[in-house]
Parts: structure tokens; sequence; C-alpha cells
């Protein structure tokens, strides 16, 4: 994977964000979510009425400590991404707690919500290596406060130490009891608003993404939030698996719900299919309701495809996409859907290694009224060039997410900025969401392999069929006077 330069046309962008507003039975991945009362969570850090994009760059070097890591943030305009109103937030940044040190990964869990009730989003950062006195990795979770001019000033809202860490890696917010304040999870913690700037939120507790008591060695692989039974609160939902059980691949994959009441979270259930056997898990996972039945859906993306081409199970070969449809009820696993590149109407062939089901995101691309899902394949080798990556746009319907008129982008792609190169895992992470208030979420694509680990993000306008090459545009940490080497530009937008 050579070096090379990238030729900016942002002034060609819609105003692009990470996250719209999204309020009710509706979120994405991408996203965080508020209940009907709580305050839009719309990525407007400077109240212009322009969404504004934050990029996490968790290994960039900051002053000279690598991996201390950074958020970028590029503010949107009447004309679209502005490149010259742009911000870059470190530890390092004048009135941001902590200083950059190496190994902080500052930014490695990114999410945003008007938190203090003021109008402005907040940008909510995870610094998953903070060390805490004689504790490695104790990690942090820092509010960068919006306002009129921006972003500025922060807080640190929860720290780790000698009883446990924060585990901020997935950090999400969402209105979990229903009292119309923003919330923020993460791993293992529930901070819970209203948030003020000078004494952080309101009150804090544990929560519990652990399938049995007994069991240390489950690892939670993304976290999202939506209201699934549309009661007006945000339920939250975990990915999680056991590295250590035996089975054929996705086996130790299993999905948590933790449904939101006016008393807060419920406790934690595993989803069940009718036989009484979990319903699978994943890696990567979305909400948001693509069969317009007023409930959100679980997007799961599942890109284990086995530890070698021999062990593969079929119906997971490259990976594969599950929805499980919302309900009254929650989440209805009676009610599914599962899609891979073999799927009638996918571009593409499954293959070991594909991976395709990371980067999920879910928004509404065409203005239809029914969500549609981006789903990465970083592992997908474009002709001969291992690993490059692409990205498929999955499209919603009556009956749910369907193959019919999916389409797919590489960086060899007509149009696409870029080419595509080995390890540039095109497609880790996406974004779906209506920046430009057309109506149509556009696409965004970042490939933190780019350039030998720096990274970068594609924005792809949406039209009245979807996404479109044509008129794509590329950037990177450069183009918005971000640290460049090893910075692993892309890897996460706020959500």
């Amino acid at each position: 994977m050579g070096r090379r330069k990238f030729r900016s046309r942002l002034g060609l962008v819609a105003a692009v964000a990470v996250a719209g507003a999204v309020v009710g039975p509706v979120s994405a991945h991408a996203a965080g979510t508020a209940s009907a009362g709580a305050t839009s969570v719309r990525a407007d850090f400077n109240g212009d009425g322009y969404t504004d994009l934050a990029v996490a760059a968790p290994w960039g070097t900051v002053g000279g400590y690598a991996r201390a890591g950074y958020v970028s943030v590029v503010y949107g305009s009447s004309l679209g991404l502005d490149i010259k109103h742009r911000q870059v937030i470190s530890q390092n940044t004048a009135g941001i707690p902590g200083a950059a040190e190496t190994g902080d990964w500052f930014g490695w869990g990114l999410s945003l919500g008007d938190l203090d009730g003021d109008g402005y989003a907040d940008l909510v950062v995870g610094a998953s290596g903070e060390d805490i006195g004689t504790v490695d990795d104790a990690g942090t979770v820092t509010v960068v406060w919006g306002g009129k001019a921006g972003l500025s000033g922060g807080k640190v809202v929860a720290t780790g130490g000698t009883l446990g860490l924060v585990a901020p890696r997935h950090v999400t917010v969402g209105d979990f009891n229903g009292d119309g304040h923003l919330d923020v999870a993460t791993d293992n913690h529930l901070l819970t608003g209203p948030f003020t700037r000078t004494a952080g939120a309101a009150a804090t507790a544990d929560i519990a993404f652990d399938l049995s008591n007994e069991d240390a060695g489950f690892t939670i692989d993304d976290v999202a939030a939506g209201d699934v039974d549309h009661d007006g609160i945000t339920d939250l939902v975990g990915l999680v698996h056991t590295p250590t059980e035996e089975g054929p691949p996705g086996a130790a994959y299993r999905i948590a719900y933790l449904h939101g009441t006016k008393q807060g979270l419920s406790d934690l259930v595993v989803l069940k299919r009718s036989d009484g056997t979990d319903m699978p898990g994943g890696s990567s996972l979305g909400i948001g309701d693509v069969n317009k039945d007023g409930y959100a859906d679980l997007v799961v993306g599942r890109p284990v495809d086995g530890q070698g081409e021999e062990s593969v199970e079929p119906a997971l070969l490259g990976g594969q996409v599950g929805v499980v449809y919302g309900s009254a009820s929650g989440p209805d696993t009676s009610r599914t859907t599962v899609i891979n590149q073999d799927t009638a109407g996918v571009p593409g062939v499954s293959e070991y290694g594909d991976d395709f089901g990371l980067g999920i995101s879910v928004g509404d691309t065409n203005g239809d009224g029914y969500a549609d899902v981006a789903v990465g394949s970083p592992g997908e080798d474009i002709g001969t060039v291992t690993s490059a990556g692409a990205v498929a746009v999955l499209r919603g319907g009556a009956s749910g997410l369907t193959g019919s008129g999916a389409v797919s982008f590489s960086q060899n792609t007509t149009g696409v900025p870029g080419t595509a190169e080995k390890g540039d895992l095109f497609g880790g992470h996406t974004a779906l969401a209506d920046t430009n208030h057309d109506g149509r979420a556009e696409l965004y694509v970042a490939a933190h392999g780019e350039n030998t680990y720096d990274g970068a993000v594609w924005a792809f306008r949406s039209t009245s069929t979807g996404p479109t090459a044509s008129g794509s545009v590329s950037f990177g940490p450069a183009d918005v006077g971000a640290p460049v080497t090893d910075a692993w530009f892309g890897y996460g937008f706020a959500r």
C-alpha cells in the first residue's frame, strides 16, 4: 500500500455530520438516540443550523506521544464542509482536561448529544488507554462542550481506578429513563443526566453486559441505542462474545438487550430463538426502522467466518448481516432476515475473509421512509489486491431489509477518489446521515489503513435512488490540519 496525496474537493460536499437529529424509534449506529422528550442529538456543535463532522484518530501522535489520540471536527456551512473551519481536539488542547501521553487512545469511543441542555451538541470522548495513578488503562470519559463558537472546554465525567475500569470504547448516548435528559453509557457504566459543566453527571451506576457472573472472558464487540419498542424511551443493546467458547464460527456471539424504562435500564436479557437457543450476535451493530412499521430494528453485522477456510460454516462464509425486527414487546426474534454477498441483488461473492458485516450504519438514503443499511467489508479483495475493502448499501422496504437494489463501492469504482491498495481496509467504519437536510442520508466511509494507516474518509452524496459515486470526495488528516503519521484517521465517527 503506497503513500499518495489526496486532492480534496470539500467545497462540493453538502454539509455533513456523523449523526443527524434522531428521535424516537429510528436511530443509527453512527448516531446517538433521544427519546421523544429528550434534547436533540444532532451534530451541530456551534448551533448555526448546519451539522458537523467528528472523526476519531485514536492512534494519532500528539506532542510527540504515539497513540495519544485526537478527534478532528470539521464544521458545516451553506456550501458544505468548510475545510477552513475545523478543530483538532486532543488532551493537549487548551481547556481539555489531562495531557497527551503514549497509548491514551483519546477518541477510541466517540459519541455526541446536548448533555447540558443548552441547545448545542456536546462531544463525548473516551480515552480507553488513560492511566489513572497506578492503574493502567483505567480509562476516562470526557465531555467537550458545544457553544456558539464551537467546541471548547471539557469535563471528565467518568474515571477508572482501583475499583474498576471505565471501558469507554463503545460510549453511547440516549435517554434511558425517559426523563427528557440524555444519558451516557459505556461498556460498564451508566452516567445519568442532566449533566452540568461543573459537576458532570447527575448520577452514576454500573451496567452489566456479561452473560454470566462466572464468565470473566467475555468481550463487548459493539453497543448501540434505540427505541426498539417505540415507547419513547431509549433501549440499549450490546453484542457480546466469549472467545474461549468452542463450536462453529459465530457460536459464541450473542445479543444482550437492556430495555429502557422510567425506572432506568432493565436487567440484561439474552435474545433467544423460538427453540431456546441464542440468537446469533456479531461484531457490528446498527439500529433503525428498515420496514417503516414504527419500531426500530436491530441490524447485526456478523463478519466472523472461522479460523481457517476449512472450518468455515457455509452460511457465514465471508460474513453476513442479520436483522431482528422490533415490536411493542421489544426485539421479535421470530422475525428475522439474513443477507450475505450471495443474496440475490447484492454485488460481489461471499469469500473467506471478506469481513462483510463490519462498519454497520443505518439511515434512509433515498428518502422513501425506509431505513437502509451500509455494510463494510474491509477484508474484501479488489481483483488481486488483498484487503483493499468495499462497502455495500442494502435497501429497506415493507418486507424488511433486502438485497434488491443494493449498490457497492470501492476505491476502484468509477468516480471514487483514490485507488484500491493492499490493506486499505476501506469500509472498516461507515456512517449514514442526512447532512444537508434534503431527506436523504449521505454515505461516509472510512479506510483507517489508507496510506499505511494514516487513514482517510470518503463522502458519497445521495440521490432519489440512493448513494452515488458521482461527485464523491475524500480527505485525510493533512487536509484538516491534523497529525498524519499512523493516525488511523477514521477509526470511528461520533455516534
